[in-house]
């Protein structure tokens, strides 16, 4: 088709589902499956089947009464079923005429009347039955059925489907040697109808097998060229002084001492602490040290539970950048995290002569002219902002270290802009370091699958001091006691959030919202200082609230999930999260996870509502079982991802590229671990095979699974 050709409206249905090419049609898998290839006799039928019958139509009549139906009487030899359509055109009720031979396929159910069918699938009674089941494929608006198993049927038969896993390798995936691709896509899209229904809908079949294999396998080898690629990319070399021998430096020391080395600016920050670190904490330094003291650029996931310290390896890591003389950003992905990290790090950072510079997207005119001057002369060793600090404008002198928390909070496109936005001619080509930092932690399985291109540090302990948090599951109902609750810390000069889902009042959704619940606290505890924020006040309100509640002179603070992450207020010890059954597990243990920062014992009440019939479903029960039952971010990142899956645990990670649509990490490890095993013996025996696999599955959505 020409580029300028305008597109039908079948093309423009088919480019949505993203069926372009001839293998993405041949990889467009059935929903479930319609038996069309025999005839069941009413007689023999039962109550609730799905069945398909043939016979002669000796009725047809539009009918009234109750409501506006065809009914359409069917004699298959044996007993007669009466045919109702609620819905139906001219056409169908001519096709359907007395004396017709037709078939009819759907749910039968006995009465007084006789059986009933209600809108079956009809045709024609004319030619062989099908051999295979028939295909019910995924679809959106504008595209049938019909039109869409021709567009795929198309596309098998056309798309190139030659092995690209050699058979000795395909023997080792599993206790059953694997079927060959082009064999298990015929059987998936026509499978025989003695097959077991089970087995194709819990994706056990062998033909599945091939398929999940087939898409591990090209998961792994995308992943393993992104590490081979950046292998080959050059670096800054970024080390403490007292590490580079031709940079060693000495001051002079008391008469009679000799000389002593001049402490490097790690060392100095690390002993102006106020703590010392944990041991997972000086572990996971000395890997980010060892790292980007490479001349190949760094691409480490930092990991670790709320609360673990993050913030501070990262200062730690920024200071080894800072004295090799380049600069360091850190991004985060709301203005209250970077506030707070801006905080931090300026109070660490600037006794020992480090300027750090702000940006955000609410800056003045004349504030952001000042902040992008110091960088752009390098004059700001540390840039700390949200979004803005990828913005055209930004200019750095000489970007060596980039740090980018709550990375799955960033779309792909976002973090690819940050890499390039660190390349420059001081560095002469060379791509700076990139770490990664999240409190939700990776599962192994996920580590395994969509993390394989990044090296990943673990902080796997608290810092020392940090008291376990009490989780309550409480019934809206009993809202009075929870009020009743937050007097009681109220009295012993604690401080409280009440966590809202909502911002105003909703039609779609029945939910208690901030503004509603601030009024009602603030009059319930008189003369107590409740503040409201949420993501649409400005942020200089936003800033004036956080630092009443920060500096303690407000009690009590109603919020959005804008303080879901980072936000550190150590004498805040009760957090009640209203319609937690609206939250996502990893959500709820974030915003847990702003009580307990002291030594105080906290607690989370988690408020749920099952209004007046029971609303509370599987899913929403399972995320409140886990939230009580545990306290180890851990545990909560495997049990999300049990319940969630990959493609909505993983959020922007992998935004424009293909989750997994066929294997399930929670079922499917024996299988990953043989892709993991198998990619680089591909990659390195059989590269132009390893090319075509990658090509195949991913097209040119691979570059995303590298950002």
């Amino acid at each position: 088709m020409p580029a300028n050709a305008a597109k039908s409206p079948m093309q423009k249905a088919l480019d949505r589902l993203g069926l372009t090419r001839d293998i993405d049609r041949a990889l467009h898998l059935p929903l479930r499956y319609e038996d069309e290839t025999r005839i069941t006799r009413l007689a023999d039928a039962r109550e609730g089947d799905h069945i398909q019958i043939e016979g002669t139509v000796v009725g047809c009549e539009v009918s009234l009464r109750p409501r506006r139906q065809l009914l359409v009487r069917l004699d298959d030899g044996s007993e007669v079923c009466t045919l109702r359509f609620f819905s139906f055109y001219p056409a169908q009720q001519k096709a359907l005429a007395v004396g017709a031979r037709i078939r009819a396929r759907g749910e039968v159910k006995g009465g007084f009347l006789g059986w009933t069918m209600m809108h079956p699938v009809t045709r024609p009674a004319t030619g062989d039955l099908p051999t295979a089941l028939t295909p019910v494929y995924p679809t959106v608006a504008a595209l049938p059925q019909a039109y869409l198993r021709k567009v795929v049927a198309s596309g098998l038969s056309r798309a190139e489907l030659s092995d690209t896993i050699p058979a000795a390798m395909a023997g080792r995936a599993g206790p059953q040697p694997l079927w060959s691709l082009r064999q298990a896509l015929q059987f998936l899209h026509h499978p025989t109808p003695d097959v077991a229904l089970a087995t194709l809908e819990d994706h056990s079949h062998p033909a599945w097998q091939r398929l999940k294999a087939e898409e591990l396998l090209a998961q792994q080898l995308s992943q393993l060229q992104s590490r081979r690629e950046r292998a080959l990319l050059r670096a800054p070399v970024l080390q403490p002084a007292h590490a580079r021998p031709q940079a060693l430096q000495w001051e002079s020391a008391d008469a009679g001492r000799g000389r002593v080395a001049v402490p490097s600016l790690h060392e100095r920050l690390l002993s102006a602490l106020p703590f010392a670190l944990t041991a997972a904490q000086q572990r996971v330094v000395g890997e980010i040290a060892h790292d980007i003291a490479q001349p190949v650029p760094m691409h480490r996931l930092l990991q670790g539970d709320v609360g673990a310290g993050k913030t501070v390896v990262a200062a730690l890591a920024a200071a080894i950048c800072i004295e090799a003389g380049a600069q360091c950003a850190l991004m985060a992905p709301t203005e209250i995290l970077a506030q707070q990290h801006f905080g931090k790090l300026v109070g660490w950072l600037e006794p020992l002569g480090i300027q750090t510079a702000w940006l955000t997207g609410s800056q003045k005119t004349k504030q952001r002219r000042l902040m992008l001057a110091l960088i752009e002369s390098g004059e700001a060793s540390l840039v700390v902002g949200t979004h803005a600090v990828i913005q055209d404008k930004v200019q750095f002198k000489q970007l060596a270290l980039a740090i980018i928390d709550e990375q799955h909070r960033f779309g792909v496109a976002q973090r690819l802009a940050l890499r390039q936005k660190m390349v420059h001619d001081d560095l002469q080509g060379q791509e700076p370091h990139l770490l990664m930092m999240t409190a939700t932690p990776i599962p192994r399985t996920l580590a395994m699958s969509y993390y394989a291109d990044l090296e990943v540090s673990t902080i796997d302990e608290l810092p020392p001091g940090r008291t376990p948090i009490v989780t309550k599951l409480v019934n809206e109902s009993r809202r009075e006691e929870v009020v009743q609750r937050i007097r009681g810390q109220l009295a012993l000069g604690r401080q409280v959030y009440w966590v809202c889902p909502l911002i105003e009042e909703s039609e779609a959704l029945d939910l208690t919202n901030a503004t509603e619940t601030h009024a009602q606290l603030s009059a319930a505890l008189p003369g107590v200082m409740v503040g409201l924020l949420h993501s649409r006040m400005p942020q200089a309100e936003k800033q004036a609230v956080m630092a009443l509640f920060t500096q303690g002179q407000m009690a009590v603070l109603v919020s959005t999930t804008v303080i879901e992450v980072g936000v550190d207020v150590p004498n805040a010890s009760l957090m009640v999260i209203e319609h937690a059954e609206r939250f996502g597990l990893s959500q709820l243990h974030q915003l847990r996870g702003r009580v307990g920062r002291g030594a105080a014992a906290s607690a989370c009440v988690l408020l749920y509502s099952t209004g007046e019939a029971p609303r509370l479903g599987e899913t929403a029960r399972a995320r409140l079982k886990a939230m009580q039952e545990t306290n180890d971010g851990f545990e909560i990142a495997r049990r999300d991802l049990e319940i969630r899956g990959p493609g909505e645990f993983l959020g922007a990670r992998q935004s424009g590229a293909a989750m997994l649509r066929f294997a399930d990490l929670a079922t499917d490890t024996q299988l990953l671990e043989w892709a993991r095993q198998a990619a680089p013996v591909l990659l390195d025996q059989h590269p132009a095979l390893a090319e075509k696999h990658v090509a195949r599955w991913l097209g040119g959505k691979a570059e995303f699974l590298k950002a």
